[in-house]
């Protein structure tokens, strides 16, 4: 399970406790961890892209 997807588990746990005390801040923070962890597995994504691309372009100049 890498970094992204534990931070998004341990969101979603803030979340739920969050939701189950009544408690909204905890609740709130949970959703932004969650959202943080999205958009950093996006930009991981579009990392590999990138090294595709960038890798696939240089094995055709050989």
């Amino acid at each position: 399970m890498g970094d992204n997807a534990m931070d998004k588990a341990k969101g979603k746990a803030k979340e739920m406790l969050g939701k189950a005390t009544g408690n909204e801040r905890m609740k709130t923070e949970g959703k932004v961890d969650q959202a943080k962890a999205d958009t950093a597995n996006m930009g991981d994504k579009a990392k590999d892209k990138l090294k595709g691309v960038r890798d696939s372009l240089s094995d055709d100049d050989n």
